[in-house]
């Protein structure tokens, strides 16, 4: 029995280092490669868990943050003006949502000389009637600009709106420094 094993396992070697058609060449060093990569880089296998990516589950809903923004001037029945935004929450700052809705920022003074963004001059500054809770802690720029203005005076370019995990409205006096 031990002889004709031993047999069988000769003739099976030696047609496996027979030549092969080109083709098969190509495919058995193809197929060769990939067992030879499988066994360095721990390549997927029938044996081996699918790991490509599932159809994706819908991600939840990000919390949004609405936002009221009120004129800085009164209308003739006494009532402010409305201009309402949203914003994902923690991703934005004030001053941001407002450019993009195109409200209005800046007094004449802060239009000429605004610094962009930078909390260094002081001129985007906001009143926030209701939601203060909803932002951002005051930043050191604002501390400095706004010492001697009420609490819920803020700089828009510092004011982060939400956290990423809250949602609510915010209601914004634009200009508070107009309405008088």
């Amino acid at each position: 029995m031990a002889a004709t094993s031993s047999a069988t396992t000769t003739a099976a070697l030696f047609f496996s280092v027979l030549p092969q058609p080109p083709t098969a060449t190509r495919t058995r060093t193809t197929c060769h490669r990939r067992r030879h990569t499988a066994a360095t880089r721990v390549r997927c296998s029938s044996a081996s868990p699918d790991l490509s990516p599932a159809a994706p589950s819908p991600a939840p809903p990000k919390p949004q943050i609405e936002l009221e923004f009120l004129g800085p001037k009164a209308g003739a029945d006494g009532s402010y003006p409305v201009d309402r935004a949203a914003a994902a929450s923690g991703e934005k700052l004030l001053r941001d949502v407002m450019l993009e809705n195109k409200l209005e920022l800046y007094a004449a003074y802060g239009k000429l000389m605004n610094c962009g963004g930078g909390g260094s001059c002081g001129t985007c500054i906001v009143e926030i009637i209701d939601g203060k809770e909803l932002l951002s802690e005051r930043t050191a720029a604002e501390n400095r600009y706004l010492k001697k203005k009420p609490d819920s005076w803020r700089l828009t370019c510092q004011t982060i709106v939400g956290n990423k995990e809250n949602s609510g409205k915010v209601v914004v006096q634009r200009l508070p420094q107009w309405k008088k």
